[in-house]
């Protein structure tokens, strides 16, 4: 084997990721810490235990519900601020809360109104973490290994359950939960330690100078909805996370009602399922290239239904370890294919609320159908409750066919500052606007239904990047000469679309129209603003000569 086939086959390793020296000192805190996160959990669950069902499913929610809650103003935060410092602040506040719930689990166990707020609490400070957390891996690897990235993201967590459950119900049942809680809030330590020596790369401003809170909101709002590829990415999200948090719900309940295990049973069979992820990180690769990803979506998601049927079926313990075995590999597959999926259509300037929105799909999918399965569980039956899961999960294999993810390969979301300034007569201000950007086209006829389809493509760029509408005209006194209107709300705003917010994908788009133009011309670009209330109007005497002139690209 040649020396440039054996480095391909480094770079597409499941474990290449690791060879990136911060990327390997994260992954092993994060470890750490997941380990801790799942010991404290089953510590949380087994305190609840002999409450209702729907009580102790309300375990997920407290944990997941934060992320619906405060995912976007996570993700605003980490496109506005160093996203090395958020995390170091998620870190320091997760310890203080869980030292809290270490103290009064010594004292005595915290009733359930008091344990489900300090869960809801911790929470909160996963919620700040994520979308930061999410953003910085493709500053830590090639985006080529995004893919891999996930996957080991994936294994990390699986591989702390295969660990956290077992050692943390072997603790409960030993010693107490207090430990368990005293070990994930020191875990936290190890993150932040590693984060506080990585010199990460110069923290880049993506957010529009002057712009609030809600505008940053809508500025990712707009970008995911006129982005079909991550849409189709929070689609197949949403149709698989319901049925499958079935499992993750109503394992507990399988564990003590009908294999009749204690605590630590319950965290072998977690431990079981973490075994067979990370066993299903060694044939992801070859899964993924056999599969493709959609393949992937839907056989996890059939996977899992298997495990749920046969969970709802069986009172031997042994099969329901063979059951949880397979549903790892799953998890990790699914998991993984959207992580990457969502990571390599965002550019940076959007990336942290992009993913926010991503978020608040996944861990909101997981908050608002627990207590759902819970209550099921009550009113019909474990049994019924986990078969109904079944189906849905069936139901979202099915619909893979029919609304498969957009395939990813050719999209280039590096950024590309390839418009020049404007040459005005008069300097505007940050917020005067809105602008009105107007754009002269002169078209062959020939070339008029190919034109016309392909600005679509540059409508979903505008709408992405700031503009709020956009309309293209045929003159109809000159049929060649079209014209491209879109409204942006202030100069700060195309400011940004000139300077930040362009990726190579707008530049190939705007070019593919371009393309065809008739020949020997170019585009023609005004800039018009708002002069209704005469705040914009100019008098003779204020105006400048432009800096340059003729066309230029808007």
């Amino acid at each position: 084997m040649d020396q440039a086939r054996r480095m391909k086959l480094s770079a597409d390793s499941a474990w290449a990721p690791l060879a990136v020296r911060v990327f390997r000192a994260l992954w092993i805190a994060q470890l750490v810490s997941n380990t801790g996160t799942w010991m404290q959990t089953v510590g949380a669950q087994w305190l609840l235990l002999g409450h209702s069902a729907a009580l102790l499913t309300l375990v997920q929610t407290a944990s997941s519900l934060p992320v619906v809650l405060l995912a976007l103003p996570s993700g605003v935060l980490a496109d506005r601020y160093d996203r090395r410092k958020v995390l170091l602040a998620a870190q320091f506040a997760m310890l203080v809360v869980s030292t809290a719930l270490t103290v009064l689990a010594f004292q005595g166990a915290p009733s359930p109104g008091v344990l489900l707020g300090l869960t809801f609490l911790m929470g909160c400070g996963t919620a700040l973490m994520g979308p930061a957390w999410q953003a910085i891996q493709p500053e830590l690897v090639e985006r080529e290994q995004l893919g891999q990235a996930a996957a080991l993201g994936a294994v990390n967590m699986n591989l702390a359950r295969a660990v956290g459950p077992a050692v943390g119900g072997a603790v409960v049942a030993g010693a107490g939960a207090g430990w368990v809680f005293a070990f994930n809030a020191l875990s936290y330590l190890g993150i932040a330690s590693v984060l506080l020596l990585w010199r990460a790369p110069a923290a880049r401003q993506s957010i529009t100078p002057g712009e609030g809170l809600l505008a940053a909101v809508q500025a990712g709002r707009r970008y995911v909805w006129r982005a079909p590829g991550v849409r189709r990415v929070l689609l197949r999200t949403a149709l698989f996370i319901p049925g499958a948090t079935a499992l993750w719900s109503l394992l507990p309940l399988v564990a003590s009602r009908s294999l009749g295990l204690g605590s630590d049973g319950y965290g072998l069979l977690l431990g079981v399922m973490g075994v067979g992820a990370v066993g299903g990180a060694f044939a992801l690769p070859a899964l993924r290239r056999r599969l493709g990803a959609n393949g992937i979506l839907a056989a996890g998601a059939l996977v899992f239904a298997a495990t749920l049927t046969v969970l709802a079926t069986t009172r031997a313990p042994w099969l329901a370890a063979a059951a949880v075995l397979p549903a790892g590999l799953a998890w990790i597959g699914v998991l993984s294919t959207l992580n990457a999926a969502v990571q390599q259509r965002f550019p940076g300037w959007v990336r942290g609320r992009g993913l926010a929105i991503y978020l608040v799909v996944f861990q909101g999918g997981q908050a608002l159908t627990a207590p759902l399965w819970g209550m099921l569980a009550d009113g019909v039956g474990l049994t019924s409750a986990m078969l109904i899961g079944a189906g849905l999960l069936v139901g979202s294999a099915l619909s893979v066919r029919h609304w498969p993810m957009h395939n990813a390969e050719g999209i280039d979301p590096s950024p590309s500052a390839h418009w020049p300034v404007p040459p005005l007569v008069f300097d505007p201000g940050p917020a005067d606007g809105p602008v009105l950007v107007s754009v002269t086209y002169r078209v062959a006829p020939r070339n008029w239904t190919a034109f016309t389809e392909r600005m679509q493509q540059v409508a979903r760029s505008r709408r992405r990047t700031g503009a709020v509408t956009w309309g293209l005209f045929q003159d109809g006194g000159d049929p060649d000469r079209f014209i491209e209107n879109y409204l942006v709300s202030s100069w700060s705003e195309h400011l940004a679309q000139h300077r930040s917010r362009l990726t190579a994908n707008d530049r190939r788009f705007e070019n593919e129209a371009r393309d065809l133009l008739a020949e020997g011309t170019a585009p023609e670009v005004t800039h018009a603003f708002d002069a209704s209330a005469g705040s914009m109007v100019r008098t003779p005497g204020s105006l400048t000569p432009p800096a340059s002139s003729g066309a230029h690209v808007a």
